[in-house]
């Protein structure tokens, strides 16, 4: 794909494809992908990795001007249009480019044909994470409901859009946040779910943490798996 003078690939891995399919949208978050990489060759399954520089953020020009967006807001008009709202150089035209870089994700995905949406995200020690929801959080307007654990780190969660996800893993023990049906449109993978009625479940620890983020993928599957929306290919 291409966004004013940014090229952004995005790469397929697949061993023996069962209905298992990760996505990460940031290029500077290896850990995730390094253990998508561990369950598929034991386990089978796809990742689509996005491709663009091994940074967090979309930085591109168009028209002499440069602009910068989080490639997890780019998945609704308002989220988008919102976000450029922010930025002096804003244009119809570039909005919509963006927004066509979203569409082209979602449809490489295929999130209908999946069945959910499965992200892989990585954090840094302290500064984000399950505490992040917390009444006393900066998210805690986008929390429906929250089980944090003590036998888990606070950077390691996971974060899903459908009440029977959240119970099956607050039962497993491991920290979820439920993310409230009324928070704000962001543009993020996790809004275009619940927009959509598509289960979402994102995977989200510490840098470094391959072991945990192995670990927490397993639970989110057994919680797909566990509402039959895992589909064997």
């Amino acid at each position: 794909m291409k966004i004013g003078n940014l090229n952004i690939n995005l790469v397929k891995y697949s061993f023996k494809p069962n209905g298992v399919r990760f996505l990460v949208v940031h290029d500077n978050e290896d850990t995730g992908v390094k253990a998508a990489f561990e369950y598929i060759r034991w386990s089978g399954g796809e990742l689509i990795d996005s491709q663009y520089g091994s940074i967090r953020n979309y930085n591109f020009m168009y028209m002499d001007d440069a602009y910068h967006i989080d490639p997890n807001a780019i998945y609704t008009d308002i989220g988008v249009k919102t976000r450029l709202k922010m930025d002096p150089n804003s244009s119809v035209e570039v909005a919509d480019k963006i927004i066509a870089a979203g569409k082209q994700i979602l449809s490489f995905y295929d999130a209908a044909r999946t069945g959910y949406i499965l992200t892989l995200h990585n954090n840094s020690d302290g500064a984000f994470g399950i505490k992040s929801y917390a009444t006393e959080g900066e998210l805690a307007s986008t929390t429906d409901s929250l089980y944090i654990s003590p036998h888990w780190d606070p950077d390691d969660m996971l974060l899903v859009t459908k009440v029977a996800l959240f119970n099956y893993l607050k039962k497993a023990d491991v920290n979820v946040v439920l993310q409230s049906k009324f928070a704000e449109n962001d543009g993020s993978l996790s809004i275009y779910g619940t927009l959509n009625n598509i289960p979402y479940i994102n995977v989200e620890v510490q840098h470094g943490h391959q072991y945990e983020h192995l670990q927490l993928i397993e639970y989110a599957l057994a919680a797909l798996k566990s509402q039959n929306l895992i589909k064997p290919n």
